[in-house]
């Protein structure tokens, strides 16, 4: 019997008994969305819920994919079992850069350890709905910790990270880095700020202005509300520098968590985040259908003839849906 036999229960047990061909095409579900991706979801979340669940982003170039290489060859001689979800904003026919990075990953990594790579494929939507899913497979299937490492800094990265217990911002010397983390709002999800390429002239600079943004944070109401300060890492990814310390932060901060009882809190909003997704893919999809209907093209008739404001229009639609 092959995999394309096997039920999606089958699957499971097989990924959770450590068939890595199993996990794969369980991972391809849940990206295809979908009813099958809703079977995998029903099966894997009554199972999960175990593993420390850690986000790395930064600006491009910062030298992200090297360092959780890096960090997931220690977790691996430490005798953990990582899965790596590698989120690229590119096209999945063109690839990007992050093919490249997925290799050198794959070269610091050991046996016990899974890297995927997921594609955005510009929606993200659909990206809500498969990371928290893909995280949940990995945690099913008894990986630990869970990296989502995405490829840049924007408002997909920021929804991305989100999906974590612990965050991780990478910056480099040189740069303008600090001030675009800010901007980005990264410096109110950061947990853990890394400073990478710390080997370079201007590292010292970029962890001075970090602490400065720290010491203001304050004052702009970014601070922890727990009141604990984000430790700031110096890492040469390249050299395996630092990913040590790296790791030994990110389990001060899972301890600080279960400490606070704000793991619990974290993950409960996770799921009501992902809920919420879940709701309004389904209304748009609702929505679509019943604009390509009679009644909805009549709604954009009447807009498009200046005889009904959008605002009024939309609500109209919403009744005829909630009917």
């Amino acid at each position: 019997m092959t995999l394309r036999d096997l039920s999606v229960e089958d699957l499971v047990d097989r990924a959770r008994s450590g068939d890595r061909r199993a996990l794969g095409r369980v991972l391809s579900w849940i990206e295809a969305g979908g009813a099958r991706a809703d079977e995998v979801t029903a099966v894997t979340h009554p199972l999960a819920g175990d593993s420390h669940v850690v986000g790395i982003t930064g600006s491009p170039g910062a030298g992200k994919s090297t360092l959780t290489g890096q960090l997931v060859h220690v977790l691996c001689e430490r005798g953990r079992r990582p899965a790596v979800l590698a989120v690229d904003p590119s096209s999945p026919l063109t690839g990007g850069a992050i093919l490249g990075d997925r290799i050198r990953m794959d070269d610091l990594a050991g046996e016990a350890a899974f890297i995927r790579s997921v594609a955005t494929r510009g929606h993200s939507g659909g990206l809500a709905l498969s990371v928290p899913g893909s995280v949940r497979v990995f945690d099913s299937a008894g990986y630990d910790p869970v990296i989502i490492e995405t490829v840049g800094v924007g408002q997909v990265e920021v929804d991305v990270v989100g999906a974590a217990d612990t965050t991780v911002v990478v910056v480099t010397p040189g740069w303008g880095d600090a001030v675009q983390a800010n901007k980005a709002g990264l410096l109110e999800v950061a947990d853990i700020f890394v400073v990478n390429k710390a080997d370079r002239p201007g590292a010292d600079d970029a962890r001075r202005d970090l602490e400065l943004m720290l010491d203001l944070s304050h004052v702009t109401g970014a601070e922890d509300p727990t009141g604990r300060r984000p430790p700031i890492i110096m890492t040469t990814a390249t050299e395996g520098r630092g990913a040590p310390d790296l790791w030994q932060a990110i389990a001060d901060h899972a301890a600080h968590l279960r400490r606070t009882g704000h793991l619990a809190a974290r993950q409960a909003d996770r799921l009501r985040a992902e809920v919420l997704n879940r709701i309004d893919q389904a209304l748009e999809g609702r929505a679509r259908e019943l604009l390509d209907q009679e009644d909805g093209r009549t709604v954009l008739d009447r807009v498009v003839a200046r005889e009904l404001s959008p605002t009024a229009a939309g609500r109209q639609l919403i009744d005829s849906m909630l009917r």
